[in-house]
């Protein structure tokens, strides 16, 4: 049986929120406020304008470590995990606020956003490791797309990154092939 909880739920937003960001950098309309906004992390809306770039910039420098996630090994992963969590200002506490009900937080109330945010990243990274390795990261199987996936399917299924036009453009190549295939 497998059992879910309000911390895998918020481990897995961020796992997806992490990924969404190293997909989009270099995007032009990449809105790292209004993503995080949407995902639930609280202080996204006022953090300041320098704290929302160095997330980007933060996320930037991580992003050739993610997207090797798929083919690292789970100890050297866990190893850069901890070597980038030894630079965060880690002090978790038990927090309750808002209608989301008690919660962890990884940095003071003081940290800068970026902070924070880098910390729920490399705590939720640390989680997914220790419990599964690396196995739940992905590329994404559509011709010319090299996007990161998390996968948090039961059967670990995922094939394709969020852009529905990868599945769809696969799945509609596949089917023209077969039914090329079965006219000949």
């Amino acid at each position: 049986m497998y059992v879910t909880s309000a911390a895998h739920d918020d481990h897995r937003i961020t796992l997806d929120v992490m990924v969404d960001i190293v997909n989009a950098l270099g995007d032009d309309d990449l809105d790292v406020r209004a993503l995080l906004v949407d995902a639930g992390f609280s202080r996204a809306g006022d953090a300041s304008v320098a704290s929302m770039q160095r997330v980007v910039e933060r996320m930037a420098a991580l992003s050739p470590f993610l997207a090797d996630l798929p083919t690292t090994e789970a100890t050297a992963a866990a190893s850069r995990v901890t070597e980038e969590l030894t630079e965060l200002p880690i002090n978790p506490s038990i927090v309750d606020h808002g209608d989301i009900g008690p919660h962890i937080h990884w940095t003071p109330p003081t940290a800068r956003f970026d902070d924070q945010m880098m910390a729920d990243v490399m705590m939720a990274l640390a989680q997914e490791i220790c419990d599964n390795g690396t196995i739940r990261f992905g590329t994404c199987d559509a011709s010319g797309c090299d996007h990161l996936f998390y996968d948090s399917t039961r059967n670990r299924s995922k094939r394709f990154c969020a852009d529905p036009r990868c599945a769809s453009r696969t799945h509609t190549a596949s089917h023209r092939r077969r039914r090329s295939a079965a006219r000949d």
